[in-house]
């Protein structure tokens, strides 16, 4: 499946649902479970029951594990069969079960994870690392995955402005992917962890490099090369992991269509799975926590010495997750605090 949150305007506002890509529509899975249970004609508390099996928030959602899994996809099934017999497709109160897509917003599939771990996992990135500065990878690096930790509070989804922070010169990309924590557990073994894994997602871990080169020399980890309002973009969904192997996932960034960075996924040293083992030693995950994969190689400006500018356009894409869109903001003033 391919998992979403997203925004739409009713007739009682601005409502937050979660759903699934069917295409080019968005199915309201809440709504649908609800409108299957309806017909089945077997319960009249089909709304108690769909929003506690699938309820309109990801964590909460997440939470149900694989109950909830199970019934997002009995939700889907019902709403293909009826599409395949030309069936009408409204909730139980005439809601509305399919959306254009040009029609709602895609948020962030997890609009407030728990918590945002990111990682440094790719090989040849860290090797680019070296190139550049003429510093040897640490041997630490190789000893154990390395990760920091981000300002959940700054997360965007697919299509927003990121606005450019007053302070930098050098506003970056990066190309990464990453892993939503489906269920909760410590100490988790690597052969256990694909079971705690609830989807992938991409994930633009925007960056002021000019910032974040000077930080990273005091051995502490990035500040203000990472910490900015919509600093931690991600979606367009949450793919299921029945439906996508990491091991060999293509990658690629396009500025304004034009490609800059391509990689794959195979080239991470650290998988997912080992990962997952280290970060929950002694420290309990939980559903909706995040961990991003770290750049893939000549996956930034930085590796590539290209820098986007006011108004570009960038597109992230991952294979079997989909693409990821995020316009860079306008400088708004000149009034730089950082030195």
């Amino acid at each position: 499946m391919k998992l979403i949150t997203f925004s739409v305007q009713t007739h009682l506002g601005t409502q937050t649902r979660i759903g699934a890509l069917l295409g080019d529509k968005a199915l309201d899975l809440n709504f649908a479970y609800a409108a299957m249970l309806h017909d089945s004609g077997k319960t009249e508390r089909y709304y108690p029951l769909a929003e506690a099996l699938v309820p309109s928030d990801m964590i909460t959602f997440l939470q149900g594990g694989e109950q909830s899994m199970s019934a997002a996809k009995q939700a889907i099934e019902f709403v293909q069969q009826r599409r395949a017999n030309n069936q009408a497709l409204r909730g139980p109160d005439k809601q509305i079960l399919l959306y254009a897509l040009k029609d709602i917003e895609l948020l962030a599939p997890v609009t407030n994870p728990g918590s945002i771990r990111d990682t440094i996992s790719f090989e040849t990135h860290a090797k680019n690392f070296e190139k550049r500065t003429g510093k040897p990878i640490p041997e630490l690096w190789y000893q154990q995955p390395l990760y920091y930790k981000g300002n959940t509070r700054t997360v965007v989804g697919h299509n927003t402005e990121v606005p450019w922070p007053n302070y930098t010169e050098k506003l970056d990309y990066e190309l990464e992917f990453g892993v939503y924590i489906g269920k909760t557990g410590s100490n988790i073994k690597a052969e256990d962890a694909h079971a705690y894994i609830a989807g992938y997602t991409i994930f633009n871990d925007i960056s002021a490099r000019d910032v974040l080169q000077k930080e990273i020399t005091m051995l502490l980890g990035p500040a203000k090369g990472k910490d900015m309002d919509m600093g931690n973009v991600m979606g367009p969904c949450l793919v299921t992991p029945d439906e996508l192997d990491p091991s060999s996932l293509d990658m690629q960034a396009r500025i304004n269509g034009e490609v800059w960075s391509t990689g794959n996924s195979s080239d991470m040293y650290w998988s997912f799975a080992k990962i997952i083992e280290y970060i929950s030693q002694s420290e309990t995950l939980y559903p909706g926590d995040f961990i991003g994969s770290g750049t893939v190689a000549f996956g930034c400006g930085d590796e590539l010495d290209r820098w986007v500018q006011p108004g570009d356009v960038i597109e992230l894409e991952v294979q079997g997750i989909g693409v990821l869109t995020t316009t860079v903001g306008q400088r708004t003033c000149n009034t730089k605090t950082i030195t």
